[in-house]
């Protein structure tokens, strides 16, 4: 099972005073819309992503097909074909991708300890 891309995905309460806490680190913006209140930054091959306001918990969040540069693979393992194993093996979706189509799509679970993991095909 390839899962592609990994990042986290933070849950800010300022994104400017985040973005500016990141770039201190060493991480500059990859993608995203400050105005619409969401950012990917990047150091070296570590993704974050900033976003106020949408969400309440930090997340897990790997993208099927992307490598960390958000580039497209040539050969990577559909979100349904992930669904499917994941089912197979027991593990519990909160949310599940329509099996019955293609391209973009997405999963989430949580793993035992209730960190959200999203699963997020964009093509």
């Amino acid at each position: 099972m390839k899962l592609g891309a990994f990042s986290v995905s933070l849950s800010v309460k300022d994104i400017h005073q985040s973005k500016a806490f990141y770039e201190k680190l060493g991480f500059k913006t990859l993608s995203g819309d400050i105005n619409q209140n969401w950012l990917i930054m990047k150091n070296e091959q570590t993704v974050i992503g900033l976003f106020q306001g949408m969400f309440e918990k930090n997340i897990l969040t790997f993208n099927p097909g992307w490598n960390s540069n958000a580039e497209n693979l040539e050969e990577f393992t559909d979100v349904r074909e992930i669904q499917k194993e994941l089912k197979e093996k027991g593990v519990t979706l909160i949310q599940e991708a329509d099996e019955s189509t293609e391209g973009p799509a997405h999963i989430t679970l949580e793993d035992p300890d209730g960190n959200q993991i999203l699963m997020d095909q964009h093509r």
